[in-house]
This record gives C-alpha cells, structure tokens and sequence, in this order.
C-alpha cells in the first residue's frame, strides 16, 4: 500500500477537516486514516473515526498505544478521573507527550508507505486556552526536524493546517470544502463522549460550540440538527 499523506485522525472536528484537507489535495485513494487506541476515555472517538474514514472512502488503521496507560495517567485515559481545570494549573486531561509520540509514530508509517506527510489537527488555541503544550506549531518543528533527521529527508512535513485558526475559522474552512454540515452531525469533541453538541460544560465543547455559535449567526442558511442550542448559548 502506497500512500501521499497519513492523518493522525481522532473522529473530532479538527481532525477530520485534516482529512478532508487532504482528500482534496491528494485524492481519497492516496490518503491514509490513522487512529490510535490508548485506553482513551471514550471508545466513540474510535467509531466515529471508523465511521467518517468509510464515509470519505479512504483506508483507515488503528495503531495500540495501550501502553500509555501504563506509564501516565491523564483523566483522557479511562474514566475514573473527573476532570478537573483548576486556575493557573495545566487541567487533568492532558496527555503528556501525547501529539508527538503520536506524530512520530504515525510519520514512520508514513515514510514506510512513501507518503511525505502527515497531517496532525492541532490548534494553538488549544494551548493557548487548555494548556496543551504540544498544540504548538513551534512543538511540531521540533518534531519534525527530528523526522527529517530520522529519515534523511529534509522534505518531509508534519502539514498542522488550522494550528493558527480560531474554532470559527475552522467551521469556515469546513464549509469551504463542502464537509461542515456532515461533521457537525458526525464528528465527536465532548470530553465526555457526548456526540454532536456534547455536553457543552467541558473546555472542547466551550471551544467548539462558541465557534459554531458565531458561524451560525453568520451564516443563517446553515442547517444543523441543533442549531437552536447553539444558538441560545449563553456568551
């Protein structure tokens, strides 16, 4: 199997708009999905995931990290934690070095079936707001120069498309090609597994649902299944 870019795929919003970003330059036959299965909090994430790679026909693979939990904890490994953002602390759902194990395994998969990319779904308002370290793009080219040394390929990329947008901008993008409505009703952002609006108290769904509020006032034509609870979101 030979491919032109893998994608570290979640089944979230971000995510699957890198997908779908990919589908567009290379073509759903040159693309790879790939997931990861760390003991994470939800198995949905896993489905979804399934679900959209079948729905954008591309190839799609899970890799086991159930390693991780074996060495970290995180409330996003199983659900016994509750989770927790304490002011001025990093919150409990922070995996640590999660995107760049993440981004290396999925980049050395990448060079074994000549792809020259992978695409990572990370956000600098995710590190800004959550205290994400790795959301960083300045994270990501320590990463990727330690590929392109690993690889003797000064050309290879980790491809971080929306890193610079705010959630809003990512529903535009989204509508740009053509897959916004489809992954509002599909994708899966809830911390707690809660699809579509979630359960719109934890930070993701924050995030997500104030960017899809303001995308929504701007665009009236845009229907989705609830767009009244997003519209009557408190700002």
């Amino acid at each position: 199997m030979k491919k032109h870019a893998v994608i570290v795929h979640s089944g979230g919003m971000d995510s699957s708009l890198c997908l779908a970003d990919a589908i567009r330059e290379f073509g759903k036959e040159n693309v790879l999905s790939l997931s990861f299965t760390y003991n994470q909090r939800h198995s949905i994430e896993l489905e979804r995931a399934r679900d959209i790679s079948n729905h954008f026909g591309v190839d799609h693979v899970e890799l086991d990290l159930t390693c991780l939990s074996q060495i970290t904890e995180s409330a996003l490994i199983g659900n016994t934690q509750k989770i927790e953002h304490k002011e001025g602390e990093t919150p409990n759902t922070i995996v640590i070095g999660r995107n760049g194990l993440m981004a290396r395994l999925a980049s050395i998969h990448a060079h074994t079936l000549g792809a020259k990319c992978i695409y990572m779904g990370v956000m600098e308002l995710e590190a800004a707001n959550s205290g994400y370290r790795d959301c960083s793009r300045h994270y990501m080219d320590f990463v990727q120069a330690a590929l392109r040394m690993d690889f003797a390929d000064q050309t290879f990329e980790i491809r971080t498309p929306l890193v610079k947008m705010n959630k809003k901008e990512t529903m535009e993008f989204g509508h740009s090609l053509g897959v916004l409505e489809y992954l509002v009703e599909n994708t899966v952002t809830c911390y707690e597994g809660i699809p579509k609006e979630g359960c719109m108290k934890c930070p993701a769904c924050k995030l997500r649902n104030a960017g899809l509020k303001i995308f929504s006032l701007e665009h009236p034509e845009f229907k989705y299944s609830y767009r009244e609870k997003i519209l009557n979101l408190i700002a």
